[in-house]
C-alpha cells in the first residue's frame, strides 16, 4: 500500500499583491449562485478525474474532495466562485472563511481541462486569495498532492510556501 504525501501551502496575505493582468474577453470570475452547485461539483470532480496525476490516489482524493464540497456546499462561512466563459462555468474555486480552517481553498482552484495552460488557475487563486484577504485573514492555506501540477507550477505563486502536511494520514488506492 501507498500513503498519498500532501503538502500544505501557506500564503501571507499582508504581502499578497494581486494580478495587473485582466482575463480575456468573455471570461469572468464572480461568486456562483445556489443555482451552479451541479454544476460547480462536475468541474472539480472532472478537474481531477481527467488529470493523470491523480490515478494513484483517485479512490482516495475523490473521497476527500466529496467531503470537502458536501462541507462546503453546506457551510454559511463559504464563497464559491465560479470561472465562466459565457454562460458556461469552466473553473471553480471554493473558499472558507474560518481562519483557523486547514484548508481554505478546498479543494483548490479547478479548470476544465480544455481552458488549462492558459493562464485561468492563476486568476482564479489570485481572485482567491484576494476574497481571504479582503475577508480579513492574515494567512490562507490549501492542501494538494506532492508533485500535482498545482504543487508544482500554481501555489508556489503569489510566495505560496509548501510544507508536508499529514490527513491522518489517508490511503491511496
Amino acid at each position: 500500500m501507498k500513503f498519498t504525501n500532501w503538502i500544505r501551502f501557506t500564503w501571507e496575505l499582508s504581502n499578497f499583491a494581486p494580478l495587473a493582468a485582466e482575463l480575456p474577453e468573455h471570461y469572468e470570475i464572480a461568486p456562483a449562485t445556489a443555482e451552479d452547485e451541479i454544476e460547480l461539483r462536475q468541474v472539480m470532480s472532472r478537474a481531477f478525474v481527467l488529470d493523470p496525476t491523480w490515478n494513484p490516489s483517485m479512490q482516495e482524493v475523490m473521497q476527500t474532495i466529496e467531503v470537502w464540497l458536501d462541507k462546503a456546499f453546506a457551510a454559511e462561512n463559504v464563497v464559491r466562485l465560479a470561472l465562466r466563459h459565457g454562460s458556461r462555468i469552466i473553473g471553480a474555486s471554493i473558499l472558507s472563511l474560518e481562519p483557523e480552517s486547514e484548508n481554505h481553498l478546498s479543494p483548490g482552484p479547478c479548470v476544465s481541462m480544455e481552458y488549462r495552460n492558459r493562464g485561468f488557475g492563476t486568476h482564479l487563486l489570485a481572485r482567491s486569495l484576494a476574497t481571504l484577504r479582503e475577508a480579513g485573514l492574515a494567512q490562507a492555506t490549501g492542501v494538494t498532492k506532492e508533485n500535482a501540477p498545482v504543487a508544482k507550477f500554481l501555489y508556489p505563486k503569489f510566495n505560496g510556501v509548501g510544507t508536508p502536511h499529514d490527513f491522518s494520514p489517508l490511503l491511496a488506492a
